[in-house]
C-alpha cells in the first residue's frame, strides 16, 4: 500500500512539473493531471493486443481452454458477450482500433494500405494519451506486422519487437527450413524450450522491462501479442497441458445453405503450410492437432498476460491501471469448411473484450451489450479524464462499465471487401450488421452500390449460422428493416440516452 501510494505521489509530481513546462506549448503539449471520475491519479493504461484469438477461453465459458490469467482479469473488470471487429483481418482491424474510424473512413482493406494515407493528420489512440503526457509505448504486434506498417509518432519512444522477422522466431524446429528460404513450414510446432525461444515469451520479457521503467509516470502500455495466430507454435509444456484430452472436432463443418459464393474463401492461410493439403478434406488427425495447436498457444499468451497482471500487483499499479484485452478478430477452426478468419460470419467478427477499470465500476460480470472495438478509443479517453476528441466513429462503453445491463447499441457493424488481398480498391463489400437477434450482410458492388448477394442467419433459431434465410418469403420485412439499417448505418444504432460527441 505504502509503496502504490509513493507511485502516485511522484506521477502527479511528474505531471505537475510537465504542466508547468510545457502549458503554452499548444495543442501537442502535455495538461496537467486531473483526477479521474473514481478520484484517483488520473488512470495507467496497459492495452493488451492477442492476434487471431476467438472466445474460446474460460471466462467464455470454454471448458477444456486453459486460461487461468485471462480468467482472472475476466474476474476483475466487464466481460463483453457481444463484441465485434469492424472488418476480420489484421492490418483493417487494427487501424479502425487505433484510429477510432471505420474502415471505410480510414480506406484500409488490405493488408498493405496505411491509414495516414487516407487520414494523414489523425492523432491515433496512442498518440492522444502520449499528447496529453502519458508515456505511450509499444511493445509487440499493435500495428500490422511490417515496419511500412507502424506509425512512430503514436509513440513516445521507438516501437520494441514490432516488426516481424525482428521481433522472434515463428519456429525453433523448423528454424533451419526458415534459412533455406523456402516459405513453407508446419502448421505446428512444439518444442521443449523456455517460453523465451518463441516470440512471444520475448514479448513478455520486454514488456515487464518497459512496464518498470515507466512505473513512475502516467503511462499507456500496449503489448501485442502474435499467437494464437498461424503457425500454432508453442513450448512444449503448453502442448502437454492439453495430451490425452480429445480435442473437439468442428460442430458444423459444412457450409451454410444457400450460402452465396462471396461470403466464403478456400482457406489460403491456412493451405500454405507443408503440413496441409493444398486442396481438400483436412483429415481428422490433423484438424486434431491443429485445435490442439489453438489451444496450446492460446495458453502460451495467457501465461504472458499473467505475468503482466503480476507485475502490475507487485509494482502497486493494479488499483490505478486500466487494463483492456481485446483480438483484431475472431477464428475459424473447420466451421463452414473455413480456417481462419476474412469473413463476415458470426465466428470471425466475434471477439472477446474484458475491460477491467479501476474505481466505481463493475467487476467480475458479463454484458451482452453490443460492442465494437472501434469503441475502445473514446472508452480509453473518457475512462482517463481526457475528453473525447471529435471524429471518432465509435462511443464510450463507460455507461456500460457503470451498469452492465442497461439498454444499449442496436447493432454492431462489420464488413469485408472481395477480392481483398493486396487490393486497394474493393470490387465487392460485404457490408454486415448483427442486432441482438439477427445477422444481416449485403455484398454491395463497391461503386454502384448495387446488391449482388444477401444472408440473414436468425440467431435464434440457427446460432451455428447453417442457413442462409434471405430469400425466404416470410423473412422480407426483415431483411427490409435491417438493409434500411446498414444504410442508415452505425450513427442510427446507438443508444438513445447517447450525447453524440
Amino acid at each position: 500500500m505504502k509503496r502504490s501510494l509513493r507511485l502516485q505521489v511522484t506521477a502527479i509530481g511528474s505531471w505537475m512539473l510537465l504542466s508547468v513546462l510545457t502549458g503554452c506549448m499548444g495543442r501537442d503539449s502535455a495538461r496537467p493531471a486531473q483526477a479521474s471520475d473514481s478520484g484517483l491519479a488520473r488512470p495507467n493504461v496497459l492495452f493488451i493486443a492477442v492476434d487471431d484469438l476467438r472466445p474460446r477461453l474460460g471466462c467464455y465459458g470454454d471448458a477444456l481452454a486453459i486460461t487461468p490469467h485471462i480468467d482472472r482479469l475476466a474476474r476483475r473488470g466487464v466481460l463483453f458477450n457481444r463484441a465485434y471487429c469492424q472488418q476480420a483481418v489484421c492490418n483493417p482491424s487494427r487501424a479502425s482500433v487505433l484510429t477510432g474510424r471505420r474502415p471505410d473512413a480510414t480506406k484500409v482493406w488490405n493488408l498493405s494500405t496505411h491509414f495516414r494515407e487516407a487520414l494523414p493528420d489523425v492523432v491515433t489512440l496512442p498518440q492522444y494519451f502520449k499528447e496529453n503526457g502519458y508515456q505511450a509505448r509499444c511493445v509487440g504486434k499493435i500495428y500490422h506486422d511490417p515496419a511500412a506498417a507502424q506509425d512512430s509518432i503514436s509513440w513516445s519512444a521507438p516501437e520494441t519487437l514490432a516488426v516481424t522477422g525482428k521481433a522472434g522466431p515463428k519456429y525453433v524446429l523448423n528454424s533451419n527450413l526458415n534459412r533455406k528460404g523456402s516459405w513453407k513450414a508446419a502448421a505446428t510446432e512444439r518444442a521443449d524450450v523456455p517460453d523465451s525461444a518463441y516470440v512471444d515469451g520475448r514479448v513478455g520479457n520486454a514488456a515487464l522491462r518497459v512496464l518498470r521503467e515507466i512505473s513512475d509516470r502516467p503511462f499507456f502500455l500496449a503489448v501485442g501479442l502474435r499467437r494464437p495466430h498461424l503457425p500454432f507454435s508453442a513450448p512444449e509444456r503448453y502442448w502437454a497441458m492439453y495430451d490425452g484430452m480429445e480435442m473437439p472436432l468442428p460442430s458444423n463443418p459444412d457450409a451454410p445453405e444457400d450460402v452465396p459464393v462471396l461470403a466464403m474463401h478456400p482457406s489460403n492461410e491456412l493451405r500454405g503450410y507443408s503440413d496441409v493439403p493444398d486442396e481438400g478434406p483436412l483429415d481428422e488427425a490433423t484438424v486434431r492437432r491443429l485445435i490442439q495447436g489453438y489451444y496450446a498457444s492460446t495458453t502460451y499468451i495467457d501465461a504472458q498476460i499473467g505475468r503482466l497482471l503480476d507485475e502490475l500487483d507487485t509494482l502497486g499499479l493494479s488499483s490505478n491501471t486500466i487494463v483492456v484485452l481485446w483480438s483484431d478478430h475472431g477464428f475459424h477452426l473447420g466451421e463452414h469448411g473455413l480456417w481462419t478468419k476474412t469473413t463476415n460470419f458470426e465466428l470471425d467478427t466475434r471477439v472477446p473484450l474484458i475491460i477491467s477499470s479501476p474505481g466505481a465500476y463493475q467487476s467480475g460480470v458479463q454484458t451482452n451489450a453490443l460492442a465494437e472495438l472501434v469503441d475502445l478509443y473514446p472508452t480509453l479517453a473518457d475512462l482517463a479524464g481526457l475528453g473525447i476528441p471529435e471524429g471518432l466513429e465509435g462511443i464510450s462503453l463507460k455507461p456500460v462499465l457503470e451498469n452492465p445491463e442497461r439498454a444499449w447499441k442496436k447493432a454492431a457493424f462489420s464488413q469485408f471487401p472481395r477480392p481483398w488481398f493486396y487490393r486497394n480498391q474493393p470490387e465487392v463489400m460485404g457490408y454486415s450488421v448483427r442486432t441482438d437477434r439477427y445477422r444481416y450482410t449485403e455484398w454491395q458492388d463497391f461503386k454502384t452500390g448495387e446488391v449482388q448477394a444477401s444472408e440473414l442467419y436468425d440467431h435464434r433459431e440457427d446460432p451455428m449460422e447453417m442457413k442462409n434465410v434471405a430469400a425466404q418469403a416470410e423473412n422480407a420485412s426483415v431483411v427490409e428493416r435491417l438493409g434500411a439499417m446498414l444504410a442508415e448505418g452505425w450513427e442510427g444504432a446507438l443508444p438513445e440516452q447517447a450525447v453524440k460527441k
